[in-house]
């Protein structure tokens, strides 16, 4: 059986290595959008809609490239509705890391995938946080590892240390869902079991 293949809208390491892991042929395509949320716009909503974009963009941008559907993904961490982006700077992650201390937060991940149909699936998950001191907050904020993350952790590294319960998926909480990935990949007809 040939392998499948299909286009990952994204940069993210990441998202590279879960999709490897399951054994899809892929290829990272540009996919450059406004990340912006809109007013009163529900962390649900935003999530979907920025992997909807994301897988689009990719999509119609695929020039001369052989045709193949585009997954598109974000997430975003969620406390009191207010959704926590990648930190600005250091004062920004120790803010955030601060208030995600001791308490419970959503991670949101959405995942698209769009050719000249379109599908998506939203992955949320509920994180505890241990509480967190001072100073192991800016001792984490050394090991450079917050700078890019969402919530301005990663629970796949150093971060997990502080993960006290996860209720929900780990792979989506990494940013690519495995579960709600292979329901669209079933969407699309695109075989990710391997042939014995």
């Amino acid at each position: 059986m040939m392998e499948s293949f299909i286009y990952l809208a994204s940069q993210s390491p990441r998202r590279r290595e879960l999709l490897e892991r399951i054994g899809i042929g892929f290829e990272v395509v540009d996919a450059a959008v406004d990340e912006t949320p809109g007013e009163d716009e529900l962390p649900e909503v935003f999530v979907l809609r920025m992997a909807l974009e994301k897988a689009r963009a990719g999509y119609n941008g695929l020039g001369g490239r052989p045709p193949a559907p585009v997954l598109g993904a974000d997430t975003v961490v969620v406390l009191d509705e207010e959704i926590m982006g990648k930190p600005r700077d250091e004062a920004d992650a120790l803010a955030m890391l601060e208030r995600l201390s001791g308490n419970t937060h959503r991670v949101l991940t959405g995942v698209a995938l769009a050719d000249d149909r379109e599908a998506t699936r939203l992955s949320v998950s509920h994180v505890t946080m241990r509480a967190m001191s001072e100073e192991e907050r800016r001792c984490y904020w050394a090991t450079g590892e917050p700078r890019d993350k969402a919530g301005g952790y990663a629970i796949q590294g150093r971060g997990g240390v502080f993960i006290e319960h996860l209720d929900g998926s780990y792979s989506g909480v990494m940013g690519l869902p495995l579960f709600e990935t292979t329901l669209l990949l079933d969407d699309f007809s695109i075989p990710w079991l391997p042939s014995w």
